[in-house]
């Protein structure tokens, strides 16, 4: 199984890139990982909703480019459905029992992704109706896929 993960952004803090790295090993077990990044586009505050929509699409674009044309496209999205992680684990499991074993997570920039990304995406998934920075969020996703790959093995993993 491949398990791609295609974000906005560069992780510039050491903290981020050393957990980055401690879950990307972790899950060397379980599948094969590739983690993807492209520049985010600069801006300034004060945005109008077209300009943001523009910078969003800018950025889009980019991620689009590194997609493979079979995967199943997850968007990470604060309006998207919210599982536990026992639901994480079973919809992997039918997905790859289901014959899709490319599956690409994406992550936009600080704002978000543009609708373009959300219609196409096969699944819109939220961790939390709360807002996060983005760098955090792969983070967490990983941590995720980590979780929910012990949980369909029946390993133990802490609470």
């Amino acid at each position: 199984m491949r398990i791609a993960v295609a974000a906005v952004g560069k992780l510039k803090e050491k903290y981020w890139r050393e957990a980055m790295a401690e879950y990307s090993k972790r899950l060397t077990a379980y599948c094969r990982l590739e983690i993807n990044e492209v520049n985010d586009e600069g801006y300034t505050e004060g945005l109008s909703a077209a300009e943001e929509e523009k910078v969003k699409q800018r950025e889009w674009q980019k991620l689009f480019r590194l997609l493979r044309a079979d995967t199943y496209l997850v968007a990470l999205d604060v309006q998207g459905e919210q599982v536990p992680s026992e639901e994480l684990a079973a919809r992997l499991d039918k997905l790859t029992l289901g014959g899709h074993s490319d599956i690409t997570f994406i992550i936009g920039g600080s704002l978000g992704l543009p609708d373009q990304a959300f219609k196409q995406a096969h699944w819109r998934l939220s961790f939390s109706r709360m807002t996060f920075p983005h760098q955090l969020m792969r983070v967490v996703l990983l941590e995720q896929i980590y979780r929910a790959f012990k949980i369909s093995r029946g390993e133990p993993y802490h609470k």
